[in-house]
Parts: structure tokens; C-alpha cells; sequence
């Protein structure tokens, strides 16, 4: 599992650490990682760290420091490297000395976008963990510069101008190749938009204790998911696997149907019962299905349903999917139909799987908000209606309504901004809720296998809907080391 945690956390954990430790040694922790870390890129782009160019972007913190330091190791290893100080008269004393004694030296902000150009690595110390908003006037033609080079750009701790707490990005920010952090992550790292800027995200263990339940945010990693997914026994028949309902289609969207139902035939429950107008397109494409014409009351019984993916308008279908005792996943056109109250009077689990403009229209807001602030979005939209959210995008955040870290999916691709993809992820994660996971172990399961598989169908290639269906046994495959 990949945890993240609050600056405050973070911070508090330093001070215990530093209060056992000799003064600075936290510092030189972090920075002999940095260091190695910088070394590591200048042998990709330089071929060696001897003779290379390092330009150090250094802010008036701890931030700065750690730079410093790093880049003072580099000098010592023949490294020729220059640091541009923001903030000349609060820059770290003992970083300053000791890059000056290896040999390092320092200009204005005027004269560094000509050294910038000249770099083989520009090192981002502005702003540390603390920072809020954009970068200052003053250091947004740094970032420029850094952009504009050839040099690959590493970040101390996170991207400056990234809220580290939230993801969010309000302002000019630094884009990094590689973020080299301290300690533990930061949920800043995991979502987006400010995860696009970190690049790579290296974590440099520096001996914090982090307690796991203050944890922000999670990541699960493949042996988190095997764990998770249902495997039959030996006694095992199609009932007991569990049996999902899928209440979805239309006259106008008949291929949403198929779509749920291809994703819920691929998610461990042992039988698929469809419901709506599309049963003779399901059947003719998945003849495993048990397809019924007389709505879900009349249906049969089932573990869990999924409502919604191309249902138009039919409200009536919806609500008597809520009313039923199992879990329910609500979709597409679901969300739209849903009675609020209907969904906050539930007793049963309820997941809620909003792409951001249909958050944006749940929580009254505008997409770009939704999409500038998706941490803080899903966990309204999960307290607001009493469920668990998954919020889809180009970071999938599972938030459950009883709090708790927001799990966020590392697996997905852009090329699953397709047409029927989200249709097919929510037949994956009904039929994980039919085999009695959690509605946010559902979520963050078929999220991952879903972004799994999506990677396997393209392969850096346009992929359909259908192609990721037919590639989630692979990615469960994957996942499980089969």
C-alpha cells in the first residue's frame, strides 16, 4: 500500500524524530537521499555526475536546505553547480556554507535563466511542503526557464506551488521529471491535477513514524488487490459466488447493457442477471446472462445491482433499485434519476461512480472545480449522500461516506477516455459488491483492474470499451501473478 499523509502529520513527526536526533541530521537524511537520487538522473543525462551542470532553484525554507546540502554532495563529486537564491538574506546558513566549501556557487535571479538553459538538472527548492497557492512573481520565470530547457527538472519534496495536502494548483507550478520526497508521501503526489506536475515520485525513507490511521490517502499496489479478489472454493456454486443485477440500457443506448454486463461477467460473481429493454442485444452477445423483462422486483434474487449506464429517463427502474436490501451501485444516468433522499435513507451499501461533470451537477459547482479540487469533491459528494464515491478521471479517488483515507487508483490510462469504458467499470465493481466486498473495496478493485486492463488493450494504441472488458481476466491474471 502506497500511504500518504497531511503536512501536518508529517511535520509532527519530524519534530518528534528531530528532537532524538542531533541537530541537522533529519536534513542530512533527506539530502544524502536527494543526492543520490540527482546522481542517478545525471548518470541517464549527462553519463556521469563528474563535469555536470546543476542549477539549484533555492527558496528560503527547509526546502532550500535540503537542496543546499544535495547539491553541495554533487559539487564534491565534480559536479559543477550553481544555486540561485530567491531569498538571499534567508537562505539555510549551514546549506549555503557547505555548497560554497565544495565549491558551488551562487547568482541573482537575473543571470539564471542563461545557467537554467545550460543544465543538465535544475533542482526545485523554492517552495517546501508548507507552500500555498502558485509560485511567487519572482520565481515564475525560474519555472519557465527549467521548462524550457533540456535539463531534467527534479522537485525536493513535491512540485513548487503544488498543495501537498490537497492535489490542488492554483497558479504557476514547477513541472518535474522526478519528485524525490521525505518520509512518506504526500496526497499532492496522488491526485491530480498536481500529480501531473511531480513526474516520477521517488520516496527516500528517513525514519518518521506515521501512525496508519492518520493516514490521508492510499494507493493499493497489486499484492493489496490479490488479496481482495474473490476466489471460489471448492464448494463453491454460482449462487454462492453471488449474483449481481444489472438494471441498464435503453431503447436509445441498448450498448450500455451489453457494455455493464461484459464488465460484471469479468468480476468474480458467479451469475449475471440483466434487467431493461436491451435483453435481446445482451443475450445475442453474452447468452451466459439471465436476462428478465419484468423489473427488478421480479427478477430474482441477487447479492448486489447496478443501475443506471444508459438508462434515459427511466426513473422508475432506479428507484425500485434503491428500495431493494443489497448493495447498490448507481451510474451514468442513475445519478442524474436518483431521489437524494432515497439514497441517504439506504441501509444497504451504496457506491456512486460520478465522472466530474456529473459530480459538478450532484454538488451544484462547475466541472472545473470538480476537476481542479477532486479530493475534497468526492468527499463532499460522499458525506452529502451517505455512500461511497468513486470519482472517475484521470485520478480515480474512492471516498467512503464514515471518512477515512480516500483511496486513489495508479493504474489508469488515458486511452480509457472512451466511450463505454465507464460502463463496463461499473459492472466490475457491481459484481465485486455481489461477492461481499466493501463498496469501497469494490470501487478501488475494479478501479484498478479496470486501469489495468485498459493499459493491457491498448498497449499505446486506441482501444474500445469492448477490448477493455476482454482484457480485465488478463489484468486479474497480472494481479495475482497467474
Amino acid at each position: 500500500m502506497r500511504t500518504a499523509y497531511s503536512v501536518e502529520t508529517v511535520r509532527n513527526a519530524e519534530r518528534e524524530l528531530m528532537a532524538r536526533l542531533p541537530e541537522g541530521a533529519l536534513m542530512q537524511r533527506a539530502a544524502a537521499g536527494l543526492a543520490a537520487a540527482c546522481a542517478q538522473v545525471l548518470g541517464r543525462v549527462a553519463g556521469r555526475v563528474y563535469g555536470s551542470r546543476v542549477v539549484l532553484l533555492v527558496g528560503s525554507g527547509d526546502n532550500g536546505g535540503d537542496a543546499l546540502y544535495a547539491g553541495a554532495r554533487l559539487a564534491r563529486r565534480g559536479a559543477g553547480v550553481t544555486a540561485v537564491l530567491l531569498a538571499p538574506d534567508r537562505a539555510h546558513g549551514g546549506g549555503l556554507a557547505a555548497l560554497r566549501r565544495a565549491g558551488g556557487r551562487t547568482v541573482s535571479g537575473e543571470s539564471a535563466p542563461t545557467d537554467i538553459a545550460r543544465a543538465d538538472l535544475v533542482l526545485d527548492g523554492i517552495v517546501g511542503i508548507g507552500g500555498k497557492g502558485g509560485l511567487r512573481e519572482a520565481a515564475v520565470p525560474l519555472a519557465d526557464a527549467a521548462a524550457r530547457s533540456r535539463a531534467a527538472v527534479v522537485a525536493v519534496d513535491l512540485p513548487s506551488g503544488v498543495d501537498a495536502d490537497t492535489g490542488e494548483v492554483r497558479g504557476a507550478v514547477v513541472r518535474a521529471d522526478l519528485t524525490v520526497t521525505f518520509g512518506a508521501h504526500k496526497p499532492g503526489l496522488l491526485i491530480d491535477p498536481a500529480r501531473e506536475y511531480a513526474g516520477a515520485v521517488r520516496l527516500v525513507d528517513i525514519g518518521l513514524a506515521l501512525p496508519a490511521e492518520a493516514a490521508e490517502a492510499e494507493a493499493l499496489q497489486h499484492a493489496d488487490v490479490a488479496l481482495l479478489l474473490p476466489v471460489p472454493g471448492a464448494e463453491s456454486d454460482k449462487y454462492r459466488r453471488g449474483v449481481v443485477g444489472v438494471a441498464a440500457g435503453s431503447a436509445r443506448y441498448p450498448g450500455a447493457a451489453v457494455l455493464a454486463v461484459a464488465g460484471a461477467l469479468r468480476g468474480g460473481a458467479g451469475a449475471v442477471r440483466y434487467v431493461g429493454p436491451a435483453g435481446d442485444a445482451v443475450i445475442a452477445r453474452f447468452p451466459e446472462t439471465l436476462v428478465s423483462d419484468e423489473g427488478p422486483k421480479r427478477a430474482g434474487r441477487v447479492q448486489a445491482w447496478v443501475v443506471g449506464p444508459g438508462a434515459g429517463d427511466d426513473a422508475s427502474t432506479v428507484a425500485e433499485v434503491l428500495a431493494a436490501e443489497v448493495p447498490v451501485l448507481i451510474d451514468a444516468d442513475g445519478l442524474r434519476l436518483a431521489d437524494p433522499e432515497a439514497v441517504r435513507s439506504r441501509t444497504a451499501p451504496t457506491l456512486m461512480t460520478p465522472h466530474a461533470g456529473e459530480a459538478a451537477a450532484l454538488l451544484g459547482v462547475s466541472r472545473e472545480e470538480v476537476e481542479g479540487a477532486r479530493l475534497s469533491s468526492a468527499r463532499e459528494l460522499a458525506a452529502r449522500y451517505g455512500a461511497a464515491v468513486l470519482l472517475k478521471g484521470s485520478t480515480t479517488v474512492i471516498a467512503s461516506p464514515d471518512g477515512g483515507p480516500v483511496r486513489v487508483n495508479a493504474t489508469g490510462t488515458s486511452w480509457l477516455a472512451t466511450a463505454g469504458s465507464g460502463d463496463v467499470l461499473s459492472g466490475l465493481a457491481g459484481s465485486l459488491l455481489a461477492t461481499g466486498l466493501s463498496a469501497s473495496d469494490a470501487g478501488s478493485t475494479a478501479a484498478y483492474l479496470h486501469g489495468l486492463a485498459g493499459r493491457l488493450a491498448a498497449r499505446g494504441a486506441p482501444a474500445g470499451a469492448h477490448d477493455v472488458a476482454e482484457a480485465i481476466p488478463a489484468a486479474w491474471r497480472d494481479v495475482r501473478g497467474d
